[in-house]
């Protein structure tokens, strides 16, 4: 019982399900998101600070963006499969609503060298199931949560009148929380019953830190190309766990249970995730004046996220036993491409599409982070003069995604996931 319990709360702390690659959020500036995030090689906006810091070399005035991104779904379901949950079996996600907002500053101090503050959300999200109490696979999670937001002062030099280089560093603030239940066999029944609920929950994480590096460099008016990087961040968490008892109208059960779990304590915890590079290379081509194109290929490092360790530190009676649980995630890529379209000085629409690879094996995919391969949709406006704003819109459309297998500490839940969503931008420029 102990080492099931010491499982359920290391699966809380390993991540929390996402309407993006992994558990990442691309989408952090609406010109951007117009594009479907194929930037690298513009970068002419504060969203540089995130897409390329090599583009804030190239600001020659001072520019301050803020905005947010709605993400919204539209579909979340789940249809089980023979043995567990069954065929025939439906479960549906409560809908996601969420704002992760961006916020840039941007500052010439010479000709040449140049400096911007941001404030992004690359990772976060929350997903929450419905019916939680009669939820097939409440032992997995019914709901999970992470937040998280980085500052990123950035330096740009300007090095020649077509070439600039960024360095900034990276603070990145974060917190997990996991609601689930907890099972155990009945030995009046022999069925598997539920006897608590579990929730957990970290502080915000303090003193994790990484750097990001961007070039830019516009060869001439018809062709430009950018190669950005984000480095790792191994961030370290500490929280509580506390499992609150729920009866099983059998007291002698009741009174078993309670001498193997500590009910109703704070449980003190530590673990870590380790949240990946990311690096991008891209290439713009003016086709006209008024027309670009450019095409993005992202590559995101999730093979360092290859198991969450978890460490209980309360002591005896206060704690449970200590132990890990294997991830195995996969460096994977995401191909991007945008046009651009200026209709007049002050107007410009934008388009995209990406394809977007999950890093997540098969044994992985469960309640907790059902992730899979998905391809969106984009479309953008931006008004550049006098009263400036960018709106972008994504329809995001995820491959469906069927689990056959398991891993032995879960157990099989098997069945088909199906998401979509839709992605919705706003940012204002002064």
């Amino acid at each position: 019982m102990g080492r099931a319990l010491s499982v359920v709360a290391l699966v809380t702390l390993a991540a929390a399900p996402l309407h993006a690659a992994g558990f990442s959020i691309f989408e952090q500036g609406s010109k951007a998101l117009g594009m479907a995030g194929a930037f690298t090689a513009q970068a002419d906006d504060p969203s540089a600070l995130f897409y390329n810091a090599g583009g804030l070399a190239f600001v020659d005035k001072r520019d301050f963006s803020v905005g947010a991104t709605w993400i919204r779904s539209t579909k979340a379901d789940f249809e089980g499969a023979n043995p567990f949950p069954g065929a025939g079996y439906k479960a549906e996600q409560e809908t996601l609503s969420e704002f992760p907002p961006h916020a840039y500053w941007v500052q010439p101090i010479t000709n040449t060298w140049k400096f911007g503050l941001g404030i992004e959300t690359p990772f976060g999200l929350t997903t929450s199931w419905k019916n939680p109490d009669q939820f097939a696979g409440r032992f997995l999670s019914t709901k999970a949560s992470l937040q998280a937001f980085d500052i990123n002062p950035t330096l740009g030099w300007q090095i020649t009148p077509t070439f600039g280089l960024g360095i900034g560093g990276i603070v990145r603030v974060s917190k997990v929380e996991l609601n689930r239940h907890i099972p155990a066999i009945n030995p009046f029944t022999l069925m598997a019953t539920d006897v608590g609920r579990l929730n957990l929950k970290s502080d915000y994480t303090k003193d994790s830190y990484g750097f990001n590096i961007g070039i830019l460099h516009r060869w001439n008016e018809s062709f430009s190309w950018g190669l950005s990087y984000r480095s790792e961040i191994k961030v370290d968490y500490e929280g509580d766990a506390e499992v609150t008892q729920i009866s099983s109208g059998n007291p002698v059960f009741d009174a078993i249970v309670g001498t193997q779990i500590p009910f109703g304590k704070k449980l003190p915890v530590k673990t870590k995730i380790d949240y990946p590079a990311e690096a991008s290379l891209g290439l713009a081509f003016a086709l006209t004046r008024n027309l670009l194109l450019e095409t993005d290929v992202n590559w995101t490092g999730w093979s360092a996220f290859k198991s969450v360790p978890i460490d209980f530190t309360g002591g005896p009676g206060n704690s449970l036993p200590d132990t890990s649980l294997p991830q195995d995630w996969k460096d994977v890529y995401s191909y991007r491409a945008g046009l651009r379209w200026t209709t007049s000085p002050a107007s410009q629409w934008r388009f995209g599409i990406v394809f977007d690879k999950t890093p997540q094996p098969e044994e992985g995919v469960s309640p907790l982070l059902p992730d899979a391969d998905r391809t969106g949709y984009c479309v953008g406006y931006g008004h550049t003069q006098g009263f400036r704003y960018d709106v972008g819109l994504m329809y995001l459309d995820f491959k469906k995604r069927t689990v056959n297998k398991f891993r032995p500490a879960e157990g099989p839940f098997f069945g088909t996931y199906q998401t979509r969503a839709v992605l919705l931008g706003l940012t204002l420029n002064f």
